[in-house]
């Protein structure tokens, strides 16, 4: 089995080496590769990127303009060849180190999809911001409603999957709808889909987290649109 490592980046240069380095060590075992997707970042994080060895297990991607997470999820899965994807964000908030457990009910024959969740387990977890922390549970609940799913954390950034899903579902969400959207996608697919209890180390906007309350409006609206109005349907064409 071979690992697509897919981490969309933007202005992450104090995280980026450490979260690189995280990712190779908690792969070092494996068929393994890590596309990065520079979404136009300015604060040097591009120039760091560009300097990497190219012919090293990381390939980099870059965007001229920032379009947004889910627009450089869409431009990584594009450049992924491994069985497997896992979605890293470039901050330090999740540890690769968790790659095996997440990584288990695939390779044991049992899940499609693998979601990381923030919320069940005893790992540990950074305390953080309360209405944030209400914010993921009532968009998690409001997506299970229309998708039928049990799911704890759909927000949650570790989202493991075979690479095959992406030639029956069409991404279109280019921010942060990427999770609603690829929650309503993959439901009532057929697929198996597990949960596993993951270590959260979450930062304050002072350290560069990016997500706010627009982004949580969004959501809803987008669970909404794929819940209400758009019915997942698989792809046609397959993925190139």
């Amino acid at each position: 089995m071979k690992l697509s490592v897919v981490m969309p980046c933007y202005n992450e240069i104090k995280t980026i080496d450490a979260i690189l380095r995280k990712v190779m060590t908690a792969c070092q075992n494996m068929d393994y590769e890590i596309i990065v997707v520079d979404d136009g970042s300015s604060d040097g994080t591009r120039e760091y990127l560009a300097k990497l060895d190219p012919n090293g297990p990381v390939k980099v991607v870059f965007h001229q303009v920032n379009r947004g997470k889910g627009a450089a999820l869409r431009t990584g899965f594009s450049h992924a060849t491994g069985d497997v994807i896992i979605v890293q964000d470039a901050d330090l908030e999740y540890e690769p180190a968790e790659y095996p457990k997440l990584l288990k009910p695939i390779l044991d024959g049992q899940a499609d999809v693998v979601y990381g969740s923030r919320f069940i387990g005893g790992e540990s977890h950074r305390v953080l911001y309360f209405w944030h922390s209400m914010g993921n549970k009532f968009l998690t609940l409001l997506s299970n409603i229309f998708t039928n799913l049990n799911l704890t954390d759909m927000e949650v950034c570790y989202k493991v999957f075979k690479r095959e899903i992406l030639e029956e579902i069409e991404l279109e969400e280019d921010r942060f709808g990427f999770e609603p959207e690829f929650t309503a996608k993959i439901a009532g697919n057929g697929y198996s889909i597990y949960e596993v209890g993951i270590s959260y180390y979450g930062r304050t906007y002072e350290q560069g987290k990016k997500i706010g309350w627009k982004d949580g409006v969004r959501a809803c609206f987008v669970i909404l649109k794929y819940g209400l109005f758009r019915r997942p349907r698989r792809k046609i064409s397959a993925l190139s």
